[in-house]
């Protein structure tokens, strides 16, 4: 009796993993090891100041710009599965508004820091809290900065209609970083706001 052989998978059976997937997934995978680090670090520090402002002292709760970024990754599902569609006109409308709800978390985050710099006098330089909170925080901004010019630049060729239904495999590319950007604000949010009060 001999032992069967094992069937060898086929061209048809077995493909390369799409790169831009693998990537973004490795892009999220070390962005995720630098956010702990911070998010350590943030805990580590906090409430070990010698001086104020403290985070209970000045911090509030950011609910309204939170709920529009988490709102984001809804409108760039919809995007994405519109062009999957071939909707052209849902997804650049989707689109813009997840550009917009980005912005406006952005506006809502400057704003904040105007407060706390001008208002309250906590600078990076102010304590320790303020030099994790703002490295903290400051990440996670210039990540939202990074994938608003992504979704800008898709967008400006979404109106010149270079975006076709072919290209709905980069679009949700470019939509995993932004959900990646979305849990990880959920992940800031809890720690500064909540659990570091």
């Amino acid at each position: 009796m001999t032992a069967a052989t094992p069937a060898i998978p086929t061209a048809a059976e077995w493909r390369l993993p799409d790169r831009g997937r693998v990537a973004i997934a490795a892009l999220i995978v070390a962005e995720t090891a630098v956010f702990t680090i911070f998010v350590a670090a943030y805990l580590y520090y906090v409430g070990k100041s010698l001086g104020g402002p403290t985070p209970r002292e000045v911090l509030r709760l950011p609910v309204l710009i939170s709920i529009l970024l988490w709102s984001s990754s809804v409108t760039i599902h919809l995007a994405v599965r519109a062009l999957r569609a071939g909707r052209l006109r849902g997804f650049t409308g989707w689109w813009f508004a997840t550009l917009a709800l980005g912005a406006i978390f952005l506006a809502g985050t400057g704003l904040e820091w105007y407060r706390l710099i001008f208002r309250e006098g906590l600078t990076i330089r102010t304590n320790l809290f303020g030099t994790t909170y703002y490295s903290l925080v400051g990440l996670h901004a210039s990540h939202v900065i990074v994938g608003l010019v992504m979704l800008t630049t898709v967008f400006a060729l979404a109106l010149r209609g270079y975006v076709k239904v072919e290209h709905a495999g980069r679009a949700e590319v470019l939509s995993l970083y932004w959900h990646f950007v979305d849990a990880v604000w959920v992940v800031v949010f809890l720690v500064v706001y909540v659990v570091g009060r």
